[in-house]
C-alpha cells in the first residue's frame, strides 16, 4: 500500500486563516468526488471556519478522562477503520491526554499516513521546535507544544498562510480570532504589530529554507551541477590566515544585501592531514562566522581550488569571496596560485571577488623592500 501524503497549511501567527484554508482544501477535493472526513478540527468559536466545515463528515471525538476532567481527541482508531481518501487534522504540535496511544498528533498522523490516507493538517510558525528560543525573545511567550522541525520539512506539500501585522489586527479588534473578553490583552502582548511582523518574516525564511533544500534535492536527482541563483549565497574560501576576519566580515556584507541571503565560510585542509592554518585562528574563525549568522565548513583536499569550486557548486553558492595572494612574484611566475585557479574555474554561473586585505599589502611591501635592499648591498 502506497504511503499517503502530507500538506502543512503553515500559519505565520495564530489567526491568518489556516483552519479555514484547510477545510476549504477539503470542500474543493469533496467536490472532485474525494472522500474527505474531518479526523479533528478546532474552530474556537468562529463562525466562519464552522460554517466551511458544513458539510463534510467528521469522526466522533474520543472522550478522555484525566484527573477528574473529561477531555476530547481525534479517534485515531476509528479514523484508520474509516479509511478515508483523505482525512483534515487540525493542530499538528498538538500534544494528547495522557493514555492515548500516541503523545503527540503528529505521531498520531504519522499512522495515518502510513495506512495510505492523504492527510491535511495545520500548524503554526511558533510551534516548531527548532524555533521555540527565539519565538520566545520575540514573544516572551514560551509555546509548550512543539513539532520537530523534520516532521513539517517531510511534508509533500507547505503553504504558508500569511497576512500582514495590520491586517491581523483588524481581524483581532473585530472579534474574529479571540472573543471580546481577550482581545485587548492579545493586542497589547502576543499580536503586538512587531511581534508578528518578526513571527511573518520567521515563516518566510523557513519555507525559503524548505524550499531551498527541495531544490537541491532535484538538482542532485536531475544531475544539474550549474547553480540556480535562487537567492544570494555567499561563500568565503578561507587559507587560515589573519586576512580571514575582513574576508569574513566582507562576505556577510555581500549576503546582507539581499533577502534571505546567506553567508557561509569554508577551509580546505591537506588530505594527508598535515596543518594547512593555525589551529586557534581557525577556531577564531569559526566563532566569527558563526556570529555573524553563517555557518563553517572544514573538507579535505590536495587541490583546494578543486575543493572549493565543488563545495560551491554543492551548496548553490552565487558567490565565491577570496583574498588576495599573499604569493611572491616568483612563485606566480611558476605557477597559478589558488585564488587564480578558482577564479578560471568559475566559469559564468559563480561570481568571483578579490578582496584585498593587509596581509597581501604587507607581502607587496616587504617584497619590495627586500629588493632595495639587495640593491643598496650589491652598490660599490
Amino acid at each position: 500500500m502506497a504511503r499517503g501524503r502530507l500538506r502543512v497549511y503553515l500559519g505565520a501567527a495564530p489567526g491568518v486563516g489556516k483552519t479555514y484554508d484547510m477545510l476549504a482544501e477539503g470542500q474543493r477535493r469533496a467536490e472532485r468526488g474525494t472522500d474527505v472526513v474531518i479526523g479533528f478540527m478546532e474552530d474556537y468559536g468562529r463562525p466562519l471556519t464552522r460554517k466551511m466545515a458544513e458539510g463534510l463528515p467528521t469522526v466522533p471525538r474520543k472522550n478522555m478522562p484525566y484527573r477528574g476532567t473529561a477531555f476530547t481527541e481525534m479517534d485515531l482508531d476509528a479514523v484508520l477503520a474509516r479509511r478515508p481518501q483523505v482525512a483534515l487534522v487540525d493542530e499538528l504540535a498538538h500534544t494528547n491526554v495522557p493514555g492515548s496511544r500516541n503523545d503527540k498528533r503528529w505521531r498520531d498522523i504519522e499512522e495515518l499516513l502510513e495506512a495510505g490516507t492523504d492527510v491535511i493538517t495545520t500548524v503554526n510558525i511558533q510551534h516548531l521546535e527548532s524555533l521555540n528560543d527565539v519565538v520566545e525573545q520575540i514573544t516572551g511567550v514560551r509555546q509548550r507544544e512543539t513539532v520537530p522541525d523534520e516532521v513539517v520539512r517531510r511534508a509533500d506539500q507547505i503553504e504558508l498562510v500569511d497576512m500582514s501585522a495590520e491586517a491581523l489586527r483588524r481581524r483581532m479588534a473585530h472579534g474574529n480570532i479571540y472573543p471580546p473578553d481577550k482581545i485587548e490583552a492579545a493586542l497589547s502582548h502576543f499580536f503586538r504589530p512587531g511581534n508578528l511582523s518578526a513571527l511573518r518574516e520567521i515563516a518566510m525564511l523557513w519555507v525559503a529554507d524548505r524550499v531551498e533544500e527541495a531544490l537541491l534535492r532535484y538538482r542532485g536527482q536531475h544531475g544539474i551541477q550549474k547553480p540556480w541563483a535562487t537567492r544570494e549565497r555567499v561563500l568565503v574560501a578561507l587559507s587560515g590566515g589573519p586576512e580571514s576576519d575582513t574576508l569574513i566580515r566582507r562576505g556577510k556584507r555581500t549576503a546582507s544585501r539581499g533577502a534571505g541571503g546567506e553567508l557561509l565560510a569554508v577551509h580546505v585542509r591537506r588530505d594527508d592531514g598535515l596543518a594547512t592554518g593555525n589551529a586557534n585562528l581557525l577556531a577564531h574563525h569559526r566563532a566569527l562566522v558563526e556570529s555573524l549568522g553563517g555557518s563553517f565548513h572544514t573538507m579535505a583536499g590536495d587541490d583546494p581550488a578543486e575543493a572549493v569550486l565543488a563545495f560551491a557548486r554543492k551548496i548553490n553558492a552565487t558567490q565565491i569571496v577570496i583574498g588576495a595572494t599573499r604569493r611572491s612574484r616568483l612563485k606566480n611566475l611558476l605557477g597559478r596560485g589558488t585564488g587564480e585557479a578558482i577564479i578560471e574555474g568559475s566559469g559564468d554561473d559563480i561570481d568571483v571577488y578579490v578582496v584585498t586585505h593587509d596581509e597581501a599589502a604587507h607581502g607587496r611591501l616587504l617584497r619590495r623592500h627586500r629588493v632595495q635592499s639587495q640593491s643598496t648591498d650589491d652598490t660599490p
